[in-house]
């Protein structure tokens, strides 16, 4: 079976993404599209020298046209934040960037699950969804899932357990606004409460740590690492190739992804990151967790943080 995926900017994110999806043998096509040709180019020849190692898989450049076929358009194209530029101001100006990609991708790929990388990612996948004319099933932001990877690997450090056994979401804003679904965290089936309980004391100590410190770590670590290293794309690369494997293996996987809004927990018209069953289809379902009363008032505020953004744009 051909896996196509088009990829929309060629830039450190874009093309990390293009190389997971080649090494990690998710996708067999990929075409690369960047306002930047060359760019587009060497990525592209750069990857398949690592296809011989991956599979038989191909990538190569390309133009919107190419985009024909495509089973899943990652859209990572805008502008980074730059000193003294506000937040909206950056909102704005990767508003009208994707208002330009949107009609063009949408004519050549009507029929692709789109997923939306560019930030500020919330607004972007309202704004993509909005100017293509694309079912919001289809629609998909990148969301707090690789928010959701750092909250897990957080725990994981401290609890010195596999990641993979940790059930702990992130929810909300891709921002300052999200927030930590402490009420169900559970490792390997039990509550975190119950876990902490029953742990041989003889292993390790409790871990001593507040929610403050947590989700300020998860809201802050992006930050770090830019001024450490100057971009953060591995990350963000491995949680995007995840949500097409999921996609391509129709999978049913529940994750935190972007969807719209539709009157959970009284939200509307807004794209956030609640848990979303995803698959071929795109979006098959949403699924509201039991939140406790701090939760619902924390959803709330970062949707209506989101919507206050958009209110301010041209979309």
């Amino acid at each position: 079976m051909k896996n196509k995926v088009t990829i929309i900017g060629a830039g450190a994110v874009g093309s990390t993404i293009a190389y997971t999806l080649i090494t990690e043998r998710i996708a067999s096509e990929i075409v690369m599209i960047d306002i930047n040709k060359d760019k587009a180019k060497g990525e592209a020849i750069d990857i398949a020298h690592a296809a011989p190692f991956s599979g038989n898989a191909t990538i190569y450049d390309g133009d919107y046209p190419d985009a024909v076929g495509s089973d899943i358009v990652v859209i990572t194209s805008g502008v980074a934040r730059k000193p003294g530029q506000t937040r909206l101001d950056l909102a704005q100006i990767n508003t009208n960037i994707m208002k330009s990609i949107a009609p063009q991708i949408a004519k050549y790929a009507p029929n692709a699950i789109y997923v939306i990388v560019s930030n500020p990612v919330d607004v972007m996948t309202y704004v993509f969804a909005k100017a293509s004319g694309i079912p919001s099933s289809h629609v998909i932001g990148s969301g707090t899932l690789l928010d959701t990877a750092r909250l897990r690997s957080k725990l994981s450090e401290l609890y010195h357990v596999n990641p993979e056994q940790i059930e702990a979401n992130v929810y909300g804003e891709h921002g300052d606004s999200s927030f930590v679904g402490w009420s169900h965290i559970n490792i390997a089936g039990m509550s975190l409460a119950d876990f902490e309980a029953n742990l041989d004391n003889a292993y390790f100590a409790k871990p001593e740590y507040t929610h403050e410190e947590i989700e300020t770590w998860v809201r802050k670590s992006g930050g770090q690492i830019i001024s450490l290293k100057g971009a953060t794309y591995n990350g963000i690369a491995s949680s995007v190739a995840h949500l097409c494997d999921c996609i391509f293996r129709d999978s049913h996987s529940v994750i935190t992804v972007g969807t719209l809004m539709k009157g959970q927990f009284g939200v509307d018209e807004v794209y956030t990151s609640l848990l979303a069953v995803v698959g071929k289809d795109g979006v098959i379902a949403t699924v509201s967790p039991k939140f406790d009363e701090a939760e619902e008032i924390a959803f709330r505020k970062s949707s209506d943080t989101l919507k206050g953004v958009i209110a301010q744009l041209e979309v």
